[in-house]
């Protein structure tokens, strides 16, 4: 399954969290693939897209969660959320 996982940089945890960052590039836990991570420059916000079960991803937050402030969504693609909406409004 996908996720997306925005993440905020509390301004005190700011440095711990970029030194963090460049210490370690931030590697997925096993398990977890990242689609793609987006940063929203001069700002403290944040996107990740991972593929993974919930357990790798929850551990993929327990990773950072004592300096980001996250928060996980699942998500589909357009074709799944076609099929699942045409099961609906195109009986």
């Amino acid at each position: 399954m996908k996720f997306m996982i925005t993440w905020k940089i509390p301004p005190p945890q700011y440095k711990a969290a970029i030194e963090r960052f460049l210490d370690t590039g931030a590697p997925d836990p096993a398990g977890v693939k990242t689609i793609g991570r987006w940063h929203a420059p001069g700002s403290f916000y944040g996107w990740h897209v991972v593929e993974g079960e919930a357990a790798g991803v929850a551990e993929l937050e327990a990773m950072w969660g004592d300096v980001l402030e996250l928060q996980r969504t699942p998500v589909i693609e357009d074709a799944e959320a076609a099929a699942s909406v045409a099961k609906v409004h195109r009986r």
